[in-house]
């Protein structure tokens, strides 16, 4: 696949009143075109931040990051954001808010026809082509992550990033959302960078997860792949011994290899010998610490 967005030795410090902050350090990553990733860690890892540098919102102190071969220097329709709060504008109705985004990307160049005909396309995409005439205070939260994410996708950006679009959901609605993403991807193909705090979310969209060290100056402390099929049903993979397998690894990270060298590479060898036992491909796509451990 077709190497997408690069992020090279990029670092990122905030200069506050009680001095610099080192937000993070040494930051590598290469996402391939089409390729779905997760970026997970404890609060105050620098997700967000890196999930911003990549959206062009703020720059880098250090390092450089491309999309498409292009430096990113700022925000562009190339890469569209989904934000926790879907930051919809109460006085314009789905359909309006949706097509204010497409208007503005596409609207030099198509007439309006077409500009609605994109707009009702992407409501249509997230099962909400129904609601396009209602105001945000008519329709539940979790339809209003999904205009989010129509509008999103309507300006066909070729990265969509997303910083915890279902964190403020309830549990079933979450699930729902999930679901319904997976299969909006696979329609799109949209290369995806999504940021999260949940475990079981990271394992069942990702096709890789990076795993963020404790900030300040977090770095990547691993990358683990999921080797599991597409598409993916959340009620069969519940026993699934590859994904339980994945589930513990990114576990182990989050609450027993970080932070402590000694502890990190016994855990790493427990975790190698428990993903050989389950399925060798896991462990050909795991981190080269796992793989050296083993």
């Amino acid at each position: 696949m077709k190497k997408f967005v690069r992020v090279e030795n990029v670092g990122q410090t905030f200069h506050t009143r009680k001095g610099a902050f080192v937000a993070l350090r040494d930051i590598d990553l290469t996402v391939e075109q089409g390729e779905f990733i997760t970026l997970i860690g404890h609060s105050g890892c620098g997700k967000s931040t890196l999930l911003n540098l990549i959206a062009g919102l703020t720059r880098p102190t250090s390092g450089v990051l491309l999309c498409a071969e292009r430096e990113i220097t700022g925000p562009g329709p190339d890469r569209a954001v989904v934000f926790q709060n879907h930051s919809l504008l109460p006085w314009l109705t789905c359909f309006q808010n949706v097509y204010l985004a497409v208007e503005r990307v596409f609207g030099g160049k198509e007439k309006r026809p077409q500009l609605a005909e994109r707009s009702q396309a992407a409501l249509d995409l997230v099962g909400l082509l129904p609601a396009q005439n209602k105001l945000p205070r008519e329709i539940s939260g979790g339809m209003k992550q999904r205009v989010g994410i129509a509008r999103a996708l309507a300006i066909e950006p070729g990265v969509l990033l997303m910083d915890e679009p279902f964190g403020a959901l309830d549990a079933l609605t979450r699930a729902h959302l999930q679901d319904e993403l997976l299969k909006i991807v696979a329609k799109t193909h949209t290369t995806t960078i999504m940021v999260t705090h949940d475990v079981d979310e990271a394992v069942l969209l990702s096709d890789r997860i990076v795993m963020l060290t404790n900030g300040p100056a977090a770095t990547i402390g691993d990358i683990l792949s999921v080797p599991l099929a597409r598409p993916r049903d959340r009620v069969r993979l519940a026993n699934d011994a590859t994904y339980l397998a994945c589930r513990a690894s990114v576990v182990d990270f989050l609450h027993r290899r970080h932070g402590n060298p000694e502890r990190a590479q016994a855990a790493a060898q427990a975790n190698a010998q428990t993903l050989r036992e389950v399925d060798p491909a896991v462990l050909d796509a795991a981190s080269p610490a796992t793989r050296v451990a083993a």
